[in-house]
């Protein structure tokens, strides 16, 4: 099952995807927020559209896509997670979740413009796999129990900027991950019975050129392991967003060059949909 939310920014209209058809959930949730994720969705949408409950939406096509969650209470992040991004990174493969913190307000759509921040040299691109949360996670005894508290799965990228990141973070990070805009998701929430979320296909272009291939098979913490060693610090609420980490191909490896004015970024994860993001120079407000 996959949901979206379409219109303009501020006014976006929940929907259910179905085959070609963009069928209309506001008669069951307002959005696609926490409150309707941790009320057994599935089911409830399945049940409405059986009983013919759900309207399509006029003229879908023709409206923004919009991230496929409302503003999450909380972005939480894991770095370095698959080895060979560790070692582009310089660095050794983490022995324990190296986690970090974006704002909710950098979660976009995922065609909408990015913004280069004022001074920036080394805005970098990073496709991920995002993990919805529908049920409280806190304090969780085992990874096994992790299932139970996701709602589905959602295309990300986790853009950043590299002098910011490393040079003036004191060694946290989020001050390169959190410029408005940072964190395309979508299109869709794909729920987890259509999701294979220990071997999908990962992939990154920047102006067509391919950058980063790879499958979350690679990952160095498994999903279930994440869910479950984050609930040992911080409780996680019904739309909160986990973003899992990144492969190879990044422009930190040196191999690549960073985004500059006008760069297309497109990112995809097979079976959650594709990204497509135009990068513009932003300028200081004076």
């Amino acid at each position: 099952m996959k949901f979206a939310r379409l219109g303009p920014i501020g006014e976006e209209i929940p929907v259910l995807v179905h085959g070609d058809r963009h069928l209309d959930l506001r008669p069951l949730t307002s959005d696609v927020n926490g409150a309707f994720l941790a009320d057994g969705p599935t089911e409830r949408v399945r049940r409405a559209l059986a009983a013919g409950e759900l309207p399509e939406l006029p003229e879908a096509a023709a409206l923004r896509v919009g991230a496929p969650i409302a503003r999450p209470s909380a972005v939480v992040c894991i770095g370095m997670n698959y080895a060979a991004h560790a070692a582009e990174s310089g660095s050794a493969p983490p022995e324990i979740p190296i986690m970090f913190l974006k704002t909710p307000n950098t979660v976009v759509g995922p065609y909408d413009d990015v913004q280069i921040p004022p001074g920036s040299t080394k805005t970098d691109w990073e496709v991920e796999l995002g993990v919805v949360i529908g049920r409280r996670a806190s304090y969780l005894a085992s990874p096994e129990q992790a299932a139970e508290h996701i709602a589905g799965y959602v295309v990300a990228n986790d853009v950043s900027e590299r002098d910011f990141q490393m040079a003036v973070s004191g060694g946290q990070w989020s001050k390169g991950k959190c410029a408005p805009g940072f964190n395309p998701t979508g299109p869709w929430l794909v729920t987890p019975d259509e999701v294979d979320a220990t071997g999908v296909r990962l992939r990154s272009f920047v102006n067509g050129e391919p950058r980063q291939d790879s499958t979350t098979g690679d990952m160095i913490f498994a999903v279930d392991h994440l869910i479950w060693h984050l609930s040992q610090y911080l409780a996680l609420e019904p739309g909160d967003l986990v973003l899992t980490g990144t492969p190879e191909g990044v422009a930190l490896s040196g191999r690549f060059p960073y985004l500059a004015d006008g760069d297309v970024v497109e990112v995809e994860i097979d079976g959650l949909g594709r990204q497509r993001q135009t990068f513009r120079a932003a300028e200081l407000v004076r």
